[in-house]
């Protein structure tokens, strides 16, 4: 079976709009004739290698690349010319499609080639780089088994309402805007393409269109709850906003149910490697923790939830022994669509025993039965909700003391003048690393670090605090801590 199956099935279930931009719209049996035409062209190529924002043409090259049996590759765009290239190069014989090619994929010429999708759940249908926030980007390879297994084990097909619409801001390179793509054309819910950000155009989007679902990243979302200030959005249609792709700031969150106040909240888990979300924390899960007295019920806004059907998550310590829950560690992570597969070599590891939370559905080696390490750190409540701290390379260690930035960040977004944080380990001759406290915003040094040691203990107070314009992120919304860190190791005075 291959993700064209997607497709097809939504090709018979009506003629109503299936993709919006930019004023234009297809239908999915628009998209299909379009994505046969597309496959003709492919037939002879390696790969189909795509250089575009969103646009008609992103699915019609997505499905043109899997009815022609050859992997569907999106490139980031903001890249440089040099990068590109480079990235380029490494897939000779591919067709490449820059945004001058994209508006000749939906005015073909001619009848379409009518040869059915290749049958081939094992082959690549999508290539993509990771960010590389935490090292050099790889080439994750998600198999056509590993799409299929996360949308039919998330949604069911044509159980959207026919008004339904979801916008989709992220770009074609991001994980999670490849599978809006898959899912909401399975589930028969438009999909409004933004092809650029910007929060004002981005809350009259959703009331033009009718939106009814979205996604963002965290970054997105604090400028879209700046944007609303104090306050309720007026957006009447929409009745889920997923968040995710980054660590969220608590009170970027808590401001945003605030002001979304009829818009069910969800906060979704993944990585490239895992074909999107793993885990996810529910629209009851953010209203529970708001409303509760619970302390523990209320922290669970801090987490990204529990997994998915067909996800297991576990905790292990750097020797692999398996961690109970309230223990930090490292996660992993192991289902059907995870495939943590890189060109060159694959990653999935089969150690692990017990103590783990969800039920995947096979195990097989690569298919389920491999464990794929994140490289996140965290750890599981006692029913069974997943708590990130960071990534693993990013904790600090003062004075032989693991140290998660997340939890000093959150400390620091909760004064008044700090809109953005970022906490670094530099090194120092007597601690190991000493804490240096990057921030957005305005406000006395000296103040903020006492701020943040009357609600943390001494060893997690900022040693340093400075003031920056904006903080290195990437495109979509990563903080690029090792951009910082080197910058205030290269000029500690700075």
């Amino acid at each position: 079976m291959n993700i064209a199956v997607i497709l097809e099935m939504a090709a018979s279930a009506g003629d109503r709009p299936a993709v919006t931009e930019g004023g234009r719209s297809l239908s999915a049996a628009g998209l299909q004739r379009l994505a046969r035409h597309a496959a003709d062209r492919f037939r002879d190529r390696s790969a189909v290698l795509y250089l575009g924002t969103n646009h008609l043409a992103h699915p019609v090259a997505l499905f043109g690349a899997a009815l022609a049996g050859i992997p569907f590759v999106p490139l980031n765009y903001r890249l440089s010319a040099a990068q590109l290239d480079e990235l380029i190069d490494r897939h000779p014989g591919a067709e490449v499609l820059r945004p001058q090619d994209l508006d000749a994929l939906l005015d073909p010429p001619g009848d379409p080639g009518s040869r059915p999708a290749p049958d081939d759940r094992e082959a690549t249908a999508v290539t993509l780089y990771t960010s590389g926030t935490t090292a050099a980007p790889k080439a994750a390879l998600l198999r056509h088994r590993h799409l299929l297994a996360y949308v039919f084990n998330t949604q069911d097909f044509g159980s959207a309402d026919p008004a339904d619409a979801t916008l989709v801001g992220l770009p074609p390179y991001h994980v999670a805007g490849l599978m809006n793509l898959l899912t909401n054309l399975y589930a028969g819910r438009r999909i409004v393409y933004q092809s650029s950000f910007e929060p004002a155009d981005w809350l009259r989007t959703v009331r033009r269109e009718g939106v009814t679902h979205a996604m963002l990243v965290p970054t997105m979302l604090a400028r879209i709850t700046a944007e609303v200030g104090e306050a309720t959005a007026d957006v009447p249609t929409l009745r889920s906003l997923a968040y995710g792709g980054a660590r969220a700031p608590r009170p970027v969150v808590e401001r945003a149910l605030r002001q979304f106040p009829h818009t069910g909240f969800v906060n979704a888990y993944g990585l490239t490697e895992t074909a999107s979300s793993v885990c996810v924390l529910g629209p009851d899960d953010h209203w529970r923790a708001v409303a509760s007295d619970d302390p523990a019920v209320r922290e669970r806004l801090g987490s990204v939830g529990r997994p998915l059907p067909g996800i297991a998550v576990e905790i292990r310590d750097e020797d692999g022994k398996v961690l109970d829950a309230g223990t930090t560690g490292l996660v992993f992570v192991r289902g059907e669509q995870i495939s943590g597969e890189y060109a060159g070599g694959g990653e999935t590891d089969s150690g692990g025993t017990s103590r783990s939370w969800g039920s995947p559905r096979s195990s097989g080696a690569e298919s389920g039965g491999g464990w794929f390490a994140t490289r996140d750190r965290g750890w599981l409540d006692a029913d069974g909700y997943l708590y990130i701290e960071g990534r693993a390379d990013d904790t600090i260690i003062r004075g032989g003391e693991n140290i998660a930035p997340a939890e000093i960040e959150d400390v620091l977004l909760e004064h008044p003048g700090v809109r953005e944080a970022a906490v670094l380990g530099v090194s120092d001759p007597e601690w190991g690393q000493r804490l240096v406290a990057v921030l957005v915003g305005a406000g006395d040094p000296e103040e903020i670090r006492a701020y943040a040691k009357a609600r943390l203990r001494s060893s997690r107070t900022p040693d340093t605090v400075v003031f920056r314009a904006e903080l290195p992120r990437t495109a979509t919304g990563k903080l690029l801590r090792r951009t910082l860190v080197a910058e205030l190791e290269e000029a500690p005075d700075a």
